[in-house]
């Protein structure tokens, strides 16, 4: 699959750091593996990562193209500013995207790489004023979870101070009336929070359709249980399984890898 709108000049890679070039690799992996798992809006919505050896400048995707159309050469990169600093495509940037990652990168120096969804589970669960609940062991990895209330569309400057208190030192917040958002000291790690978490999402909207009464687990399993999901206190979950999706993309298509 060619990028349609990459503009060839001289290969991206080659005006890169070695270092930008795999992040744009595994950032590009990144969103084909989100459309793979249905985690899509069209061309809307948006994954960044930082640039590494940078505090300011992250990589996020150009707005018009679709996840399954991203390649490492397709990203953008900008600045915490708005700033463009480099561009291959005919594609400019996503306001919204950019007033969210640029508010986290910003305060977060812990995290790297940020997602944002709008599927249907996830605004689902965002419309529940009980949030996530903790109703099966994929859901009590999200026990210390943020809650940002709707605030509109987010294009506006402001907002961005109340995101990052409300998101505190967590790795998932769910947006209000909106969609979901995690946040990860890598791209595998970020990844791997967003599957879980749209994963607890869809479990809880097919377990509350069931109109049946809720078995709940004890207060001290689930915190037990959260405990034994939390980075590094058994391993950094993400990046074990990132290699064998990786190699799942390769099979299907490894064009993103251009």
């Amino acid at each position: 699959m060619n990028a349609p709108a990459v503009i060839i000049n001289k290969p991206v890679r080659e005006q890169v750091s070695q270092e930008e070039w795999e992040a744009r690799v595994n950032l590009a992996a990144c969103y084909r593996l989100m459309a793979q798992y249905g985690m899509v809006e069209m061309v809307a919505n948006h994954i960044s990562v930082r640039v590494p050896g940078t505090h300011n400048e992250f990589l996020i995707n150009p707005y018009g193209m679709l996840y399954e159309e991203m390649t490492a050469s397709s990203m953008l990169k900008i600045d915490l500013e708005g700033n463009v600093l480099f561009n291959a495509t005919e594609y400019g940037v996503n306001q919204a995207g950019f007033v969210i990652h640029s508010a986290v990168h910003a305060a977060r120096h812990d995290v790297e790489c940020i997602i944002h969804t709008h599927t249907l589970p996830g605004m689902a669960v965002s419309a529940m004023k009980c949030g996530i609940l903790p109703i099966a062991q994929s859901s009590m990895r999200f026990l210390d979870i943020a809650y940002h209330d709707y605030e509109g569309v987010a294009l506006r400057l402001d907002e961005r101070e109340r995101l990052v208190q409300n998101l505190g030192n967590r790795e998932a917040m769910v947006l209000r009336n909106h969609g979901l958002l995690t946040v990860g000291a890598s791209i595998p790690e970020c990844f791997n929070n967003m599957y879980r978490l749209e994963r607890a999402c869809e479990l809880q909207v097919m377990a509350l359709s069931c109109n049946t009464e809720l078995q709940m687990p004890p207060a001290e399993v689930t915190q037990y249980t959260n405990n034994m999901m939390l980075p590094g206190v058994r391993r950094r979950f993400g990046l074990l399984e990132w290699p064998a999706l990786l190699r799942k993309l390769d099979r299907v298509d490894p064009s993103y890898r251009d």
